[in-house]
């Protein structure tokens, strides 16, 4: 069982598409999701314009977009589970300051029905426990 990751770099930087990947897992896993499948499309500001746009109604990149599918709802059979897609935009990310890390741990918990505009802070603090788990283990030597 484990969280397979199909990674789409659009925008054509330089990504370490398993680190990327790893976090992604490792963000399920802390939520008790240890198998499904989910996209993650890495675009420039101008594709993620449209996307905000067509999907949010605002005209201006944001950092991440998720596009939900099977969330944790129960599936018949032996269905795999589609969690969805992870939309981000790294020079957003660059010029909030905001690490890649904390955007694909955010995409992450919308997949699974997360809302921080309308949870009062419980998305936010799971993100930032989440993240300070990740650092934690990268600083463990092997």
């Amino acid at each position: 069982m484990t969280v397979a990751v199909e990674v789409r770099n659009r925008a054509r930087i330089a990504l370490d598409e398993s680190a990327a990947a790893a976090v992604l897992a490792a963000a399920f896993a802390a939520e008790g999701v240890s198998e499904g499948d989910v996209g993650l499309a890495v675009v420039g500001r101008a594709e993620m314009a449209r996307l905000n746009a067509a999907h949010r109604g605002k005209p201006e990149p944001t950092d991440v977009l998720s596009f939900p599918l099977d969330m944790r709802d129960p599936l018949p059979g032996d269905l795999p589970r589609q969690l969805g897609d992870v939309v981000i935009c790294p020079a957003v990310a660059r010029a909030q300051g905001t690490p890649l890390e904390h955007l694909l741990v955010h995409g992450a918990l919308h997949l699974l029905g997360y809302d921080h505009e309308a949870d009062d802070g419980e998305m936010i603090a799971r993100q930032q426990q989440i993240v300070e788990e990740l650092g934690a283990r990268a600083a463990r030597p092997a």
